[in-house]
C-alpha cells in the first residue's frame, strides 16, 4: 500500500490536488443524484428532495473552496528538493508549505531549521518575503519559542549556501538554545516544533 503523503512532504499538494478534487467531486454527486432522482420520481423539482439537495451543495461548495485554494498553490521546484536533500542531512527541513497571512501568502518549496535559523526557498515572485520573515517570527513568539531568526531566499545558490553552512556544524546554531517541550507534542523535538507550527499557518 503506498504511503500517505503528509503536510510538508514533498508531492504533498500535487496530492491533495488530487484528493480534495475527488473529494468535491463526491460531495458534488451525492445532492445532484438527490435532485435528480427527486425529479424522476415525483415528475416535478417541487418535492422534500429538492429541499435535501440544496442543503448538500452548501458542505460540497466548502470543498470546493479548499480544492480550489490548493490548485492556486505552486508545487515545489525539483531543483530546490533536489539541493534541500543533498545539503540538508539530518536537519528538520520541509515542503510545500504556502504560509498564509491576511495580508496574503507566500509559498515555501523548502525550508530548514537548526536551532534558531530557520533558511527557506521561495518561488512566489510577488510575496513580501521580509515581511513573511516577520511574521513566521512572531507565530513562533505566540507559542514561547523565541530567538528564531527567518530567512527567506528567492536566489538558489544563497540558499544552497545557507543550508550547506547550517549542515556543516548544526550544533554551532544549537548553543544555548534552550530546550523547549510541547504539552501536545511532547514526543517532538524544538526544532520539529517549530516545523510543526509552520506547517499549521500553511496550507
Amino acid at each position: 500500500m503506498k504511503k500517505k503523503v503528509q503536510k510538508g512532504q514533498a508531492g504533498y499538494l500535487r496530492h491533495q490536488k488530487i484528493r480534495r478534487g475527488l473529494i468535491a467531486a463526491l460531495m458534488f454527486a451525492i445532492p445532484l443524484t438527490i435532485y435528480f432522482s427527486g425529479i424522476a420520481w415525483n415528475g416535478t423539482r417541487n418535492n422534500i428532495l429538492t429541499v435535501v439537495a440544496i442543503v448538500g451543495i452548501l458542505p460540497a461548495a466548502r470543498f470546493a473552496v479548499s480544492w480550489i485554494i490548493t490548485l492556486l498553490q505552486k508545487e515545489a521546484d525539483p531543483e530546490i528538493i533536489k539541493i534541500t536533500e543533498e545539503e540538508a542531512g539530518s536537519l528538520v527541513h520541509g515542503y510545500e508549505l504556502a504560509v498564509t497571512a491576511y495580508e496574503g501568502s507566500a509559498s515555501l518549496d523548502a525550508l530548514v531549521i537548526c536551532g534558531n535559523e530557520i533558511a527557506a526557498y521561495s518561488s512566489s515572485e510577488k510575496a513580501d518575503l521580509p515581511f513573511f520573515e516577520k511574521h513566521i517570527v512572531k507565530i513562533l513568539s505566540t507559542n514561547d519559542i523565541f530567538g528564531a531568526r527567518v530567512r527567506i531566499f528567492r536566489d538558489k545558490d544563497k540558499y544552497r549556501e545557507r543550508i550547506r553552512t547550517l549542515a556543516k556544524d548544526p550544533e554551532k546554531y544549537r548553543e544555548g538554545v534552550p530546550e523547549y517541550t510541547n504539552e501536545q507534542y511532547p514526543e517532538l523535538s524544538r526544532e520539529e516544533i517549530i516545523l510543526h507550527l509552520i506547517m499549521a499557518i500553511a496550507v
